[in-house]
């Protein structure tokens, strides 16, 4: 017999990944949590049938979401981190010494405990004695600091269920005030292609662009989620992605990455004319 996982991108689309065996399943407190090992992605992690995560491409991902700001920002001190409970992000954020703090806050503390026992290639960062950890709702977390963020990272799921309330106006607002002057908040951007992840993709452009003095949105190529296409957003009080970046700064670092490099930071930022006319037509509203 043979065991297929399928995940339903539209009502005419799906991605199917050929199973091996599937690891672990439980419903949490705030959704279903099941791990899989795979023939041609390897481990992969599911939140209510959805893709997270697969051992085979999580480094774009990871990469992308953290060395984006971490290139163009001069000096992150301390760093908020909503989300992430694969621990890729704290993982990437790891590789950086001068921080000396970051807080991590995720809603579903099963998330955490099941990464780390089926997951360990992302699950390294966790020991890291510089996290401090939050297990609760980040929209209320963020409404409380002021001034205190050099970099927000929100690593959320889709727009429904548990990660809903990552994509309002007033969280994004939240966000701008926990930054200082020159913070950064990066965020996981949704799809462009599909016309209901588009309009979603869409909706939180619009909230970003109200709070934030620049915001620009960035591409990767992650096989596994839906079309393949991703987005990300750099909003920032201060610095613009591309001019301020200092490639040579990062670059001196010596980090060896997989995906990520600073020639390619510039590129991301040149979308194609239909993600482009899709943003253009939320930021003149």
């Amino acid at each position: 017999m043979q065991l297929w996982f399928t995940e339903p991108h539209t009502d005419t689309v799906q991605l199917s990944i050929k199973v091996d065996r599937q690891l672990h399943s439980e419903i949490s407190d705030f959704q279903r949590i099941d791990v899989f090992e795979s023939f041609a992605f390897g481990r992969f992690l599911t939140l209510d049938g959805y893709m997270m995560l697969t051992e085979r491409d999580e480094f774009i991902y990871h990469e992308m979401i953290t060395h984006v700001p971490m290139a163009v920002h001069p000096q992150v001190r301390r760093v908020l981190v909503i989300g992430a409970g694969d621990g890729g992000v704290l993982r990437e954020l790891g590789r950086y010494p001068e921080i000396d703090r970051i807080d991590m806050v995720e809603i579903d503390q099963r998330v955490v405990e099941v990464c780390k026992e089926y997951l360990p290639q992302t699950a390294v960062g966790f020991e890291d004695p510089r996290i401090h950890f939050y297990f609760e709702d980040g929209l209320k977390f963020v409404r409380a600091p002021e001034g205190v963020y050099d970099l927000i990272i929100v690593d959320s799921t889709d727009p429904f269920g548990p990660g809903e309330g990552l994509f309002t106006k007033e969280f994004y607002g939240n966000c701008f005030k926990a930054l200082k002057e020159d913070g950064i908040m990066v965020n996981q951007h949704e799809s462009p292609f599909y016309p209901e992840d588009a309009r979603a993709m869409q909706r939180a452009h619009k909230r970003i662009v109200e709070s934030f003095d620049h915001a620009r949105v960035y591409q990767v190529h992650i096989p596994t989620y839906p079309s393949g296409h991703w987005l990300f957003g750099f909003a920032s009080k201060k610095y613009h992605p591309v001019r301020d970046l200092d490639a040579a700064r990062w670059n001196a670092r010596g980090l060896t990455t997989r995906y990520y490099n600073t020639n390619l930071h510039q590129g991301s930022f040149y979308l194609p004319n239909y993600v482009q006319r899709l943003l253009e037509a939320v930021e003149d509203e």
